[in-house]
């Protein structure tokens, strides 16, 4: 099975489980920036909402060029302040300590492209489960693609409602203050269930993958 998808940074637990079973991803590197998307942004569990932590880019949101040339703005210094959020939100969670060294180094890197990061942190996260897949690149954009790849390009938070209505649960550290936060990024399944985050991708790909309401 082959994907097609937009370079998203620890993109959220729906696009992993199109993801989970796939023998190749191709990155659309030629697709220009959308805003009110996931291609710069990731959303973790808060003790009180959601948090959406975004990755701050040279001009803004106004980005006027393909995806491949998008710049990251590190004047804000947006990596150690991610990472001393993480720590906050999850240095509790069962298997923070399993992954956090690995993860302190992710984030102790630089990067200048956004789609660096965004691919950085895919196989990172591949890493973490194990996962065999290839990955391939293109820079020329296809608005449309056959009916045998599966294009993720058009996930987007606002196309979500009827798949966090029917979200399949785990646990999650502040679910106790605010409820079952569903489809945030993959980093919040990984804390809670580990080794067991693929084994739980499968087992619930059909209900997170089904296009009624999914957008894709």
């Amino acid at each position: 099975m082959q994907v097609v998808s937009s370079c998203l940074p620890f993109a959220p637990i729906n696009w992993w489980a199109h993801i989970i079973e796939a023998t190749k991803v191709v990155f659309d590197l030629a697709e220009h920036y959308e805003k009110m998307s996931y291609r710069n942004k990731y959303r973790i569990s808060g003790a009180n909402n959601p948090i959406q932590l975004s990755i701050p880019l040279v001009n803004g949101r106004e980005q006027r060029s393909p995806m491949a040339y998008v710049q990251i703005f590190n004047d804000d210094k947006w990596q150690v302040q991610h990472w001393r959020t993480l720590v906050s939100v999850y240095k509790q969670t069962p298997y923070w300590e399993y992954y956090e060294q690995d993860l302190q180094n992710f984030y102790n890197t630089p990067f200048n492209n956004l789609t660096d990061f965004n691919k950085a942190s895919f196989l990172w996260i591949c890493k973490q489960l194990k996962m065999n897949i290839s990955i391939e690149e293109t820079n020329s954009y296809l608005a449309q693609y056959p009916d045998t790849i599966i294009d993720l390009r058009s996930l987007k938070p606002s196309k979500e409602q009827k798949l966090l209505a029917r979200f399949p649960t785990y646990y999650q550290v502040f679910a106790d203050r605010v409820g079952f936060l569903p489809n945030l990024s993959i980093l919040d399944l990984l804390f809670s269930e580990g080794p067991h985050t693929a084994n739980w991708l499968k087992t619930n790909k059909t209900v997170l993958t089904s296009s009624d309401g999914n957008s894709i």
